[in-house]
């Protein structure tokens, strides 16, 4: 079993850079690709980025490409999504969660969720 807790985010500037991270539990980690959703107000969650349990596979959403980045640790058990270039609007709660691979990730399925939105972006 996989625990995910979110931290991070914050107040930011148009075109500013924030950089959030998902730190998790378990000792199957490794095994777990990872991603990062959004939602905003009134909209539904949306898949922003994800990699896969090596580290060696990515996939970002059209939105973020060339401005987000996502890396792990699998020594520290973290997953974190640097975002740079971040375009103000509408207030959205990032959330991370583990699945099997980037592919299920992308369409939103899971096996683990954080403990629920935490982190604000922007604030």
């Amino acid at each position: 079993q996989v625990q995910l807790v979110e931290s991070g985010g914050g107040l930011v500037q148009a075109g500013g850079s924030l950089r959030l991270s998902c730190a998790a539990s378990g000792r199957t980690f490794s095994s777990y690709g990872v991603g990062w959703f959004r939602q905003a107000p009134g909209k539904e969650r949306e898949f922003v980025a994800a990699i896969s349990g090596g580290g060696g596979t990515t996939s970002y959403a059209d939105s973020g490409k060339g401005r987000f980045t996502v890396s792990r640790d699998n020594a520290k058990h973290t997953v974190d999504l640097q975002m740079h270039s971040l375009i103000l609007e509408a207030p959205a709660v990032y959330s991370c969660a583990a699945g099997s691979s980037t592919t299920s990730l992308r369409v939103g399925v899971s096996d683990y969720w954080g403990p629920g939105p935490q982190v604000t972006v922007p604030s």
